[in-house]
């Protein structure tokens, strides 16, 4: 039997380019080969470029193509208007090159190219979607353009007004996705469009594994999330995350790394928030206040202030925390400027907790870590995670002030560090972790829940009858 070829096509932006490369690094684990299609008009940022380039360079087993597009002509749209609209303007683009490939298996697509499904269809190419978060903010989605036509804005409801979704624990409405807060907006009516047709695909590949979301899995299963047509198959296949293990990226390793050598075991809080994650000057400075007097040792990566980042892109520290706090803490923290090794940090054995935004990928790189964690949600799906990751899963302990940009208090920072770290509460989180990342474990190896979903879906793929 001849190998297959599947065209990976990720959204705009760096965010979903990672997840779908460690897709890529899975399948080809499997000997399928991969073409990463990565959409690149002429506005796209730098950055976007650069991870590409570096991506290629440390796999080349794996292939990308960038296929320059047409931007979306409206410019002062909203982001997410702009980046959908390049994406339909991208069709052509990409239909030219899918028939350029010799063959094409299957088309994998990032959970906002859904109007690529229009050309796998004229292409008769097989088009599945890879959801690079949980199952729990997948049933959400699927569900809300049948639930959000009968109620208000979310952004009208008061923040503490409770949602229920079939099979989910309530949400706040404040912790809804960020870019569906108001019905009328640009930005919701898109986010809508593309949810509804994602049930179009014929599967739904989910970086997730079943015994961590159980309730979602069922509801999906049921078909009670998307009432009026059949709701694609859900396959589990996770956790893909980047699993090196320190040391092991080549070139210098980050000052981070010895320093953490010499910290105790479990002894470390790491502070860090993605590649979006900026606060702040009076934010960074209660998040200061609030690790001085918890007394817990530290690493903090630390960006500039989001206003600040275009000018001053490298945070001038002394300014922007505490006067004097980096001479009192130098012996127990360390702040990291900009950036941080994250996968190998949370691996190490000194870290005992992690203040993270709740992106998906950390969140999985924690679970394998067995890292409890403390919730700060920035933006994108990142609240709804904090839900499932506190109410569902008991995973994590949630901070309190940051909704609708409101301040995190140095109280409630030094509260939950020493919660996580002091507390029976904490040990027993921790001992939770523990068992969480066994599951994990267990599902991606041979035989697995993961692995047995991935044969599920090969074998789906051979399904003529769709």
């Amino acid at each position: 039997m001849t190998a297959k070829t599947f065209v990976l096509y990720p959204s705009l932006g760096v965010g979903h380019l990672n997840p779908m490369v460690e897709l890529a690094k899975h399948l080809r684990r499997r000997g399928i080969g991969v073409v990463v299609a990565v959409i690149d008009p002429p506005d796209n940022d730098a950055a976007s470029a650069e991870a590409t380039a570096r991506l290629a360079a440390a796999n080349p087993s794996i292939t990308f193509r960038i296929l320059p597009a047409p931007s979306s002509p409206d410019v002062g749209a909203h982001p997410v208007k702009r980046s959908h609209d390049t994406l339909r303007l991208a069709k052509p683009v990409l239909r030219e090159f899918l028939r350029s490939l010799p063959a094409v298996d299957a088309l994998l697509l990032d959970m906002f190219c859904v109007d690529a499904l229009d050309v796998a269809a004229e292409l008769a190419i097989p088009a599945y979607f890879f959801f690079s978060s949980g199952a729990g903010a997948l049933a959400v989605l699927l569900h809300l353009p049948y639930y959000y036509p009968t109620v208000p804005s979310f952004r009208e409801m008061g923040k503490e007004a409770l949602l229920r979704f079939p099979g989910m624990p309530p949400i706040r409405a404040v912790d809804m996705v960020a870019t569906v807060q108001d019905k009328e907006s640009d930005p919701t009516k898109v986010r809508l469009y593309q949810f509804k047709r994602m049930t179009e695909g014929r599967g739904v590949l989910v970086n997730s594994f079943d015994w961590l979301e159980p309730n979602a899995l069922k509801a999906l299963a049921a078909g009670i999330c998307v009432p009026d047509k059949p709701t694609p198959r859900v396959y589990c296949i996770g956790p893909l995350i980047d699993a090196r293990k320190k040391g092991t990226s080549g070139g210098e390793r980050h000052a981070c790394l010895p320093w953490l050598d010499s910290q105790p075991r479990q002894s470390v809080v790491f502070l860090c928030f993605g590649s979006k994650g900026a606060f702040s000057e009076p934010q960074l400075k209660e998040i200061a206040r609030g690790l001085e007097s918890s007394g817990h040792r530290f690493l903090w990566a630390v960006r500039s202030p989001p206003e600040e980042q275009i000018t001053s892109p490298e945070p001038d520290l002394e300014r922007l925390l505490p006067a004097g706090f980096l001479e009192r803490t130098k012996d127990r923290g360390m702040v990291a400027k900009k950036w941080v090794p994250q996968a190998e940090v949370v691996q190490h054995e000194a870290v005992g907790a992690f203040v993270t935004h709740c992106g998906w990928n950390s969140t999985l790189e924690a679970i394998m870590a067995g890292l409890p964690m403390i919730c700060w949600p920035l933006y994108a799906e990142q609240a709804t995670n904090k839900v499932f990751m506190v109410e569902e899963m008991k995973i994590a302990v949630p901070l309190d002030g940051y909704e609708e940009g409101g301040l995190v208090m140095a109280q409630e920072v030094e509260a939950k560090v020493r919660l996580v770290m002091e507390t029976e509460e904490g040990r027993k989180l921790r001992e939770r972790l523990v068992q969480t990342r066994d599951m994990a474990l267990d599902a991606v190896k041979e035989g697995g829940s993961s692995e047995v979903a991935f044969d599920e879906f090969m074998t789906d793929l051979e399904n003529p009858l769709h």
